[in-house]
């Protein structure tokens, strides 16, 4: 308990943290609003918003000219990459932009599937939101590849292991596996993924899109070949970005325009991309970096801003923990509350799935917003997940902690939920 305190205390108090959030000072109804609505996409700090104003104003142009706008807009996008490359501790030129992170594994599915057979398997999982599946089936039709589904256990919200071993052989070409489920707040194993992975020497895919708003992404050490992430769910703008490992940009035929790049990482990069969004997304990374209180100078082979990131995100995990905690034994104590997924002790993020006997997940969700607490309600399309658990349309109640969330909000939401429960 002493170390998350001390864990706690290393990031800016969360007073500081909402400070810089204008979103926090709507009302509704009377009440001021608590976004618990995080694992769809947190709001938005001002430097981020900043930062894309900035980029519009005086430096709006498309890349690679010869005039001043065009150069400033080539160096802004190369200090982005250098942000994501320090938050995922890839290099920059193993970071690709694209729309959001479903179309960049759709990318990703259609460049290795030029290079898959028919009859090569890829193994996907029940607990994973659909951007990590639907791709993957896609090649089924196409290419011919056989997929293979890896059993949730319904009772704990976590991946079959036994199965999982199972459904890798000598035919397997990929492993996708979310890093963490936006369902339930589930951490996956990656560390025995890549073990599968490598064993079959297959590509390991990660989904990290509710994974890298709490714990911070390090590919060196996942050892994965390709990840995703979605800036809009790190306080950040709608735009997604892949790691990729540089041989693989260097070596695997994804489609492309002729005349566009073939060097690293452009060659993933169709057309325009979103300039301001890259800008604000690397905004958003340095904003993450900021909240770290007495950063020590960083080792020279380590980047300074990792190192604030390193910390921030030890501190916002610590709090996040104890927020979890809070909730679930909050809603634990309240009668007709249902919750799903990991206890709080497991490896996990603040993520609480749960519903309300006798009333559907919108209701909830409804009646909860006249209070001022905005949570999300339905599949999140991580619609295997809701089928297992056998909830129907309706599906779950989602409530998820961000970096400025406070105990009070918790508080609230409990008491919400238990008047709802109660027929208030």
């Amino acid at each position: 308990m002493a170390e998350t305190v001390r864990a706690a205390e290393r990031a800016a108090s969360v007073q500081e943290i909402r400070s810089h959030f204008p979103a926090l000072g709507r009302k509704q109804e009377g009440h001021a609003v608590a976004y618990f609505d995080g694992p769809g996409g947190t709001q938005v700090p001002r430097a981020v918003v900043e930062a894309m104003s900035e980029y519009l104003y005086g430096h709006n142009a498309n890349t690679h000219w010869a005039y001043p706008t065009s150069a400033e807009t080539d160096e802004l996008l190369e200090r982005s990459r250098a942000s994501l490359a320090d938050f995922l501790n890839a290099s920059p030129g193993e970071v690709a932009f694209g729309a959001n992170a479903t179309t960049l594994a759709f990318h990703v599915s259609r460049t290795l599937g030029r290079t898959f057979a028919a009859g090569d398997e890829v193994v996907v999982t029940e607990l994973d939101h659909h951007a990590n599946v639907a791709p993957w089936r896609a090649l089924e039709r196409e290419r011919g590849v056989s997929v293979r589904v890896v059993r949730m256990k319904t009772e704990t919200g976590e991946l079959d292991w036994e199965d999982f071993e199972s459904k890798v052989n000598g035919r397997t070409k990929l492993l996708a596996v979310g890093a963490a489920s936006n369902a339930l707040g589930t951490l996956s194993d990656l560390a025995r993924a890549r073990r599968l992975a490598e064993s079959a020497g297959a590509y390991l895919f990660v989904d990290a899109v509710h994974y890298a708003p709490h714990r911070l992404v390090d590919v060196k050490a996942l050892g994965c070949d390709f990840l995703v992430c979605s800036a809009y769910k790190f306080y950040g703008p709608h735009v997604g970005a892949l790691f990729c490992r540089r041989e693989l940009y260097e070596s695997l035929p994804f489609p492309k325009l002729i005349p566009a790049p073939d060097y690293a990482p452009e060659v993933a990069e169709t057309g325009t991309q979103n300039h301001e969004g890259i800008v604000g997304a690397a905004a958003a990374v340095d904003f993450l970096a900021s909240l770290a209180h007495g950063s020590p100078t960083a080792p020279l082979e380590v980047s300074a801003r990792r190192e604030r990131l390193r910390r921030a995100f030890d501190a916002l995990h610590a709090r996040g923990a104890e927020l979890t905690k809070l909730l679930w034994e909050g809603l634990s104590g309240v009668e007709g509350v249902k919750l799903y997924g990991p206890r709080p002790e497991a490896p996990r993020t603040p993520t609480v799935a749960f519903t309300v006997e006798g009333v559907t997940s919108t209701e909830v969700a409804r009646r909860l917003a006249a209070r001022g607490l905005f949570l999300s309600h339905g599949d999140f399309y991580a619609a295997t997940v809701v089928e297992r658990l056998r909830l129907g349309e309706e599906g779950l109640v989602r409530a998820g902690a961000a970096c400025y969330t406070t105990r009070g909000e918790v508080e609230r939401l409990v008491a919400g939920v238990g008047e709802i429960a109660r027929g208030a």
